[in-house]
């Protein structure tokens, strides 16, 4: 699979997951307009990327493709904190 056709796929994940739990309620749905790359790479056969999506939840998502099983793996994360060191805590 090239990079695209991950992507494109990746992007398909993601959709479906978060519309499928967003609260109902709000009449709101995802598209892949709504989702972008953090980062990607692909090492010979196999994909890894990083998404996000423009909604503030926070979530983002890791997608890996393994091109010998033909199979994709996902995992969502959810950033609680972001904290600044500086350089002479950690000297």
């Amino acid at each position: 699979m090239d990079s695209l056709g991950f992507i494109e796929n990746c992007k398909e994940i993601i959709v479906n997951y978060v519309n499928e739990r967003l609260d109902k309620t709000d009449g709101k749905e995802i598209s892949k307009d709504d989702i972008f790359v953090v980062w990607s790479c692909k090492t010979l056969q196999n994909n890894k990327a990083l998404l996000s999506t423009n909604l503030s939840d926070s979530m983002y998502y890791e997608i890996t493709f393994n091109g010998d099983r033909y199979e994709f793996y996902f995992d969502a994360y959810k950033k609680w904190e972001n904290i600044k060191f500086d350089q002479g805590v950690i000297d």
